[in-house]
């Protein structure tokens, strides 16, 4: 292909996505599915445009950059203060969620019955809500003021722990080693060089920061991305995958003063290259192949729904809240998004069953969409709940039998 007609191309790709992303902001759909719809359209599958293309070596490079660039902000948001002084009701609320999810979706992985790597994708995708997306919809709906908003928030904390050592234990079972004491090797060393750099982070925060510092946000743009290009790449070679590379380097960095500064700088670095991810997930797949996937993707989005809104509600009365704080937060968290498509990318790369990644792009489409609309409707179930209680609890008190 000619550089100036890949050029237009790429240029379309990002108008028409805007385009897209600015229709569905004003019905509050978030603008992953929109970026995936794109791609969708002008796949091969589809071929409803005459430029129609695959998956380009270019769009898959932006791609990478894009899936780095999104762990690295995990990384760098990463609260520490906050996990750290209050670790304990954290890891209660947060691991009862991440256990129930994880072990419920790792059933489900096994009963599909793709294969044992499958269903480890497939707990990892049906598991984790999408940080980008809460986040956005804890803002938009003015809900950071609420009582269920800290456990909410504690919860996306622990996920994030949990995707790093996910990750690195995806690296692993995904690299084709057999052999038990290979793969405690292995495992070892992915959780030695996590558990390496979450101490860099605590203790040497203020040290390397002093060392990079530099008041030229130029010369920290290039800094910074070349950590980040730099740490995936080493993330890749010790079997713990790029992602994993690129949060840890992100968690390192959140733990200087530079913080704020390469935040103004990668947050929009991240939004570009992060369309391009997306965008480049849809160019991938194959709409005459969700056929086969319909049914598990169906039954997948029940299983969220339902499971997440009985995890709400047991992590809320851990909390010792409400049921209307309960509902709100399972409803929030049952939002998915990057993280299963980074699954599915990988699951791709280490050449699974094809129909592992037709499953996660249809899933998060679906929920991605799904999820804000209950998230939008869970505070006024939740009212209206917490009213017929409390009407119920009068009945009772005055002696009479509602």
């Amino acid at each position: 292909m000619a550089l100036g007609t890949e050029l237009i191309l790429l240029g379309m790709l990002l108008c028409l996505s805007w385009v897209g992303a600015r229709v569905a902001a004003r019905i509050g759909i978030p603008a992953i599915p929109i970026y995936m719809l794109v791609g969708v359209l002008f796949s091969k599958s589809f071929g409803w445009f005459p430029l129609s293309v695959g998956y380009t070596h270019t769009v898959e490079l932006l791609g990478v950059f894009g899936l780095v660039l999104l762990l690295f902000n995990l990384g760098l948001e990463f609260d520490q203060d906050a996990f750290y002084s209050n670790a304990g009701t954290l890891i209660l609320a947060g691991g009862s969620y991440v256990v129930l999810n994880m072990g419920v979706g790792l059933l489900f992985g096994f009963w599909v019955g793709w294969g044992a790597r499958e269903a480890l994708i497939i707990a990892g995708m049906t598991a984790t809500s999408s940080s980008a997306i809460v986040t956005k919809l804890l803002i938009e709906l003015k809900r950071l003021p609420n009582r269920e908003t800290p456990m909410v928030l504690g919860v996306t904390v622990i996920e994030d722990i949990t995707i790093a050592l996910y990750l690195a234990v995806v690296g692993v079972a995904l690299n084709g080693t057999t052999n038990p004491w290979a793969v405690a090797g292995e495992l070892t060393v992915a959780f030695l060089f996590i558990a390496g750099m979450f101490m860099l982070a605590r203790y040497a925060g203020r040290v390397i920061g002093a060392v990079l510092h530099t008041r030229d946000s130029e010369l920290l743009t290039v800094l910074f991305f070349g950590l980040v290009l730099m740490f995936a790449g080493i993330g890749e070679h010790l079997g713990v995958t790029d992602a994993i590379g690129a949060f840890l380097v992100g968690l390192l960095l959140g733990a200087t003063r530079l913080r704020g500064t390469v935040e103004r700088v990668a947050i929009p670095m991240r939004d570009v290259f992060g369309a391009f991810f997306f965008i480049g997930f849809g160019l991938s797949l194959d709409v005459t192949k969700f056929g086969p996937v319909l049914w598990p993707v169906c039954l997948a989005v029940v299983m969220t729904v339902g499971i997440n809104l009985i995890a709400g509600q047991l992590v809320a009365r851990l909390q010792r809240l409400g049921i209307r704080a309960g509902l709100n937060a399972g409803a929030i968290l049952l939002n998915r998004g990057e993280f299963a498509l980074i699954l599915a990318a990988i699951a791709a790369a280490a050449g699974l069953d094809a129909r592992v990644v037709s499953f996660g792009g249809l899933y998060v489409l679906v929920m991605a969409v799904l999820g804000p609309v209950l998230t939008r409707l869970s505070d006024r179930v939740g009212r209206r709940m917490a009213r017929r209680r409390g009407r119920m609890r009068a009945v009772g008190d005055g002696g009479l039998v509602e």
